[in-house]
């Protein structure tokens, strides 16, 4: 069996219950060796976004367009570099269509830009991204603080976002996902209606979204909510239902990820170091660590596709960046066990 997702063809995994994602690069570029191999799900590093948005200094654009580097060449196939905001509001993201006209120079690497309403798209787009996320909140108290808006509002700017990226050539029209924020509660609101979050999901896809995904904005999500909802997401988008993104403000970020495994999920959200959260949700730290990320599916036997020396290394560039900031983690500080086998390594040793 097999879906296809923002033009993407993903056959089921037998082995592993995920998805296997058949590669291809985008137009006019060379996929280099390390992102021609099949991998089984993808990472998706959302750092030099959603990393940097919540501190408070700004890391310089030269230094930011390092860090996508390095990242890239560890084997991350997806970064989200920047947001396309008023830099009043962000100055941290003032530089992003600097970083993301750099970042699409990368060959085999897909490069995500973050917008909240059609001015913003059209920047993204004029710099030439791949593909669009869009951020609608599932709580009303969290989406006015956000971007001024109500879902609903925010729904109507995923449609006109979606009408003008049909208006450009095919060969350069970016896909257009979106992630439900506090899907699975708020700090401002508490419990939010999984119901509603359906009613949303199939509303932003009724939009021309290509794909809606689920984050944990606050990380209020367990498990067992986070396999419930994505299956519940299945059934109602099909092959539209996108990816997890999870915080680890309780510590349950990879227990969540086990779980949405489970129900599916291929594709996951994670920051290097841990860095993140969103400056109008109270309380939501971090995201989850894209090194123990990768460490944790690797040892699942699910291949990533990444390169974990490398991209520990690319921590350097990042501490460089924000000299003193907190970095976590704790695949760079133990390392892996003695005797452990990655899984493109498995059948080999077996």
């Amino acid at each position: 069996m097999s879906i296809k997702q923002n033009g993407v063809l993903y056959n089921r995994n037998t082995r592993s219950g995920a998805w296997l994602r058949s590669l291809h690069p985008p137009a006019n570029e060379e996929t280099m060796e390390s992102r021609s191999k099949a991998i089984d799900v993808v990472v998706s590093e959302v750092g030099p976004r959603d990393g940097l948005q919540n501190v408070q200094r700004v890391m310089p654009t030269a230094i930011k367009q390092r860090w996508v580097a390095a990242l890239a060449e560890s084997g991350l196939q997806e970064i989200e570099v920047g947001s396309c905001v008023n830099p009043r509001l962000l100055p941290q993201m003032a530089d992003a269509e600097e970083v993301i006209r750099d970042a699409v120079r990368i060959p085999g690497l897909t490069v995500l830009a973050l917008a909240p309403n059609l001015k913003g798209a059209q920047r993204a787009f004029e710099a030439g991204t791949h593909k669009l996320t869009m951020p609608i909140s599932a709580s009303r108290q969290h989406s006015q603080a956000n971007i001024k808006m109500t879902p609903e509002e925010a729904v109507q700017q995923v449609a006109r976002v979606c009408e003008l990226r049909d208006t450009l050539p095919i060969d350069r029209r970016p896909a257009v996902e979106v992630g439900l924020s506090t899907a699975f509660g708020c700090t401002l609101e508490g419990r939010i209606s999984e119901d509603y979050v359906m009613k949303l999901a199939n509303m932003c896809a009724e939009a021309g979204a290509d794909s809606v995904g689920l984050s944990d904005t606050v990380g209020a999500a367990n498990p067992a909510q986070v396999k419930r909802m994505f299956k519940a997401l299945r059934r109602e988008l099909g092959g539209k239902a996108g990816g997890g993104h999870f915080h680890n403000t309780r510590g349950q970020g990879l227990a969540n990820v086990v779980a949405a495994l489970d129900a599916d999920v291929a594709t996951f959200d994670a920051s290097q170091g841990g860095m993140g959260g969103c400056p109008y949700a109270p309380g939501a730290s971090g995201n989850i660590v894209t090194e123990d990320l990768v460490f944790l599916l690797e040892a699942m036997g699910l291949r990533t596709g990444i390169d974990l020396d490398r991209l520990i290394a690319a921590r350097a560039v990042l501490a460089a960046g924000l000299p003193g900031e907190p970095l976590y983690g704790h695949v760079q500080d133990a390392g892996v066990p003695k005797g452990f086998v990655w899984a493109k390594d498995l059948g080999a040793a077996a």
